[in-house]
């Protein structure tokens, strides 16, 4: 069973206070299922947009839980903004979350790590 969105969230956004970063949630989806997508922001003003992995890439046997991938690695605000605005009109429960920090560490599990 995967864990429920507003879970997950709230687990992430307590990750990055502790570590000291900055965290907040810009739009809030369904609490049970909704999909997540990550706006990282950098101090240079690029953001790196983390979205869900697709199925594929889970294994038969793995348990699934929440993996993402990089969408848009080191980028413009305003591409970011334009790809979350045609993810929102495709999926309007989609979840958005901003960090300010540099190094996210393992705090967001990725597609093809570990």
């Amino acid at each position: 069973m995967r864990l429920r969105a507003d879970i997950f969230v709230s687990s992430l956004l307590r990750r990055v206070f502790a570590s000291g970063d900055f965290a907040a949630v810009e739009k809030k989806g369904a609490e049970e299922a909704g999909a997540i997508f990550i706006r990282q922001h950098f101090r240079d003003g690029l953001e790196t947009l983390y979205a869900p992995a697709p199925q594929t890439a889970f294994g038969e046997d793995e348990i699934r839980d929440r993996l993402f991938e990089i969408r848009l690695a080191r980028s413009e605000p305003e591409a970011v903004r334009a790809m979350l605005e045609r993810e929102r009109r495709f999926d309007p429960d989609l979840w958005i979350v901003e960090l300010e920090a540099e190094e996210l560490g393992d705090m967001i599990p990725l597609a093809g790590k570990g």
